[in-house]
């Protein structure tokens, strides 16, 4: 207890009698790394019903003989549905179209050395499918956990945060509760009052409760129940925005629900980690290892080019590459984004209800930044919600994770959202260039730090600085995914496709197929596993989830629409691929061509 007192006066949150001395000794120090135990994650139904997933799948091992299987795509979806197959016995290949691994979490390094990340990856308790995964690779030391809290910059406060702090031994939901109560800074008393009774059937009835809130917005929904409107403002921005870079009045309230009923639920749900290096080394290179020493392969540098269709039957064939090679296996899986997806699904498929349903779904556009500094800021060694109009959440890279660590200058991860219309912002930020992204950037930086930020002519929006200010931004990186976790707007989860399709020997798996965790990488590699018990199972002959039924609306439409030739993927860029990138003349060219909606200047 004393050092979590310690560690709580050296970030600068102390009760309110002592807040002015020692604040000022606060931001005397500077802030440190320090990393906390593991918190039990394995004592859950969540966790548990992982484990039972996985022992399932090897004891299927000696059933129906071995089944070669072509997966598409090597994001965390697709090597986690080639983990779990080579557990069943199987052999998969992944072929993956890009040069590097991880799909949307994915990384690489700029002429520097430095790694530049897709986005700021966070991992939770609450991730039972991850942390299984991560047990049964023996990856857990590669996370690090911080204190048990969630932080928030202080708009009204430039420079100030505050916290809801877990208290250890406090059983869920009840630690959640008292967090928020015990916070002073946010939320009046009447208003946190206020804000219960609506989430109360969440806790009650469960996920029943939480599908039927998908119409609703955010907004929509508080307004209903009678919220106060200042939740939206302290609370629900942040929230929605870290969820699915979507403002509230953008995103449906299932999605919160959602988050919230797997949080609460769990003591540690909440409990943030980093990962102690880029994604590709520390997570994606083991996959691939654990992949091939067991007789699959992971294969990069490997374009789809179409879906074979046989004319006969209708079913799969083949994948056709780009190299020309057609791939023939026993069993296919589809671990493409679904705005990928929907560019190659074949003429003939494209009248069954089950693929006319992909139209109601599209990746949300997001842009994540790497920002050095020629400097030590203020920081924190945790996640940080912004509350800021522009930004989402970010973190000093360069004291929260290891391989980033640096005790001189910082370098912020910071993730820019929302950045288009259909996330609710005025203002196409995707088709802005990087430098006026980061000029909107600096100046809310600026605004949340005014005693950091210098006034910098080469970011006019910086030049209201007064002159304490020293720290100027020395390089910086902006990764675009216009593509990125399906948009979660009202309305959509019920096309969330099953796993199991209709056309035999194909399956879909990627965090966007239905499951029920998030757009996140939990749902990613649940959405893997899954896609793995389907052919397992169906090899093993055992009776496999089903597919998932299609809502009458859409049935009606595919039975009056003319069969869709693919468009196919054009160019070689990662947002082709339905990745990120830094968005080079050629990159926008590319998008331009089989997205130009995502360039139209919009404010």
């Amino acid at each position: 207890m004393v050092a979590g007192t310690l560690a709580l006066v050296a970030l600068g949150f102390t009760a309110p009698a002592a807040r002015s001395s020692a604040s000022r000794v606060a931001r005397a120090s500077a802030v440190t790394m320090r990393d906390f135990p593991k918190p039990n994650v394995e004592n859950t139904d969540n966790y548990r019903a992982s484990t039972a997933l996985t022992e399932k799948l090897k004891s299927l091992s000696a059933k129906g003989g071995s089944k070669s299987v072509a997966i598409v795509g090597g994001g965390l979806s697709g090597l986690a549905a080639a983990k779990y197959l080579v557990d069943a016995g199987h052999k998969p290949t992944v072929y993956e179209a890009r040069d590097v691994l991880g799909g949307k979490v994915s990384a690489w390094q700029d002429a520097d050395g430095d790694w530049i990340e897709t986005g700021l990856h966070i991992f939770f308790g609450a991730y039972p499918n991850m942390m299984n995964l991560l047990a049964e690779l023996d990856l857990h030391d590669r996370l690090q956990w911080k204190m048990h809290k969630m932080i928030f910059a202080m708009q009204q406060l430039p420079g100030e945060f505050t916290t809801f702090d877990f208290i250890p031994g406090i059983p869920a939901p009840f630690n959640f509760g008292l967090a928020i109560l015990s916070n002073q800074k946010m939320l009046t008393l009447w208003e946190k009052l206020q804000t219960a009774p609506p989430l109360l059937p969440m806790l009650i009835e469960g996920q029943e409760f939480i599908d039927k809130q998908d119409e609703l917005s955010v907004t929509d929904f508080m307004r209903k129940y009678g919220m106060p409107e200042r939740i939206n403002e302290e609370v629900f921005i942040a929230m929605a925005k870290a969820l699915d870079f979507i403002d509230p009045d953008k995103l449906s309230m299932t999605v919160v629900l959602t988050a919230m009923n797997r949080f609460l639920n769990e003591d540690n749900g909440l409990q943030m980690a980093f990962l102690d290096g880029n994604q590709p080394d520390r997570i994606c290179k083991p996959m691939k290892e654990y992949i091939e020493a067991r007789g699959g392969r992971v294969l990069t540098g490997q374009p789809l080019q179409a879906i074979d269709v046989d004319s006969a039957t209708g079913e799969i064939a083949g994948l056709r590459m780009r190299s020309g090679e057609v791939v023939t296996a026993d069993e296919y899986i589809s671990a493409m984004p679904v705005d990928v997806l929907k560019r190659l699904v074949p003429e003939r498929w494209s009248t069954l209800p089950y693929f006319k349903q992909l139209d109601e779904l599209e990746g949300i556009p997001v842009i994540n930044l790497h920002m050095w500094f020629d400097r030590k800021l203020k920081n924190v060694d945790h996640l940080c919600f912004s509350r800021s109009p522009l930004l989402s959440v970010y973190a000093d890279m360069s004291t929260t994770c290891k391989e980033y660590y640096d005790e001189q200058r910082s370098m912020l991860e910071l993730v820019f959202a929302p950045c288009s219309p259909i996330a609710g912002s005025p203002v196409n930020w995707i088709a802005k260039s990087d430098e006026e992204i980061i000029d909107a950037t600096m100046g809310e930086l600026a605004r949340l730090f005014p005693t950091e930020i210098a006034a910098d002519p080469t970011w006019p929006s910086t030049l209201s600085q007064g002159p304490d200010g020293q720290a100027r931004l020395r390089k910086f990186a902006v990764v675009k995914t216009p593509r990125s976790v399906y948009a979660a707007i009202p309305g959509r989860n019920k096309y969330r496709p099953s796993q199991e399709t209709p056309i035999p020997r194909f399956t879909l798996c990627g965090c966007f197929t239905s499951q029920k965790f998030l757009g996140s990488m939990e749902g990613a590699v649940l959405a893997g596993k899954l896609a793995a018990e389907v052919v397992a199972c169906r090899a093993a002959g055992e009776p496999t989830q089903g597919v998932k039924a299609v809502e009458e609306t859409v049935t009606h439409a595919a039975g009056t629409m003319a069969p869709r030739k693919p468009r196919g993927v054009i160019g070689n860029d990662a947002v082709a691929f339905g990745g990120g990138s830094s968005l080079t003349r050629s990159a926008a060219d590319e998008l331009k061509a089989f997205d130009p909606a995502q360039l139209v200047p919009l404010g």
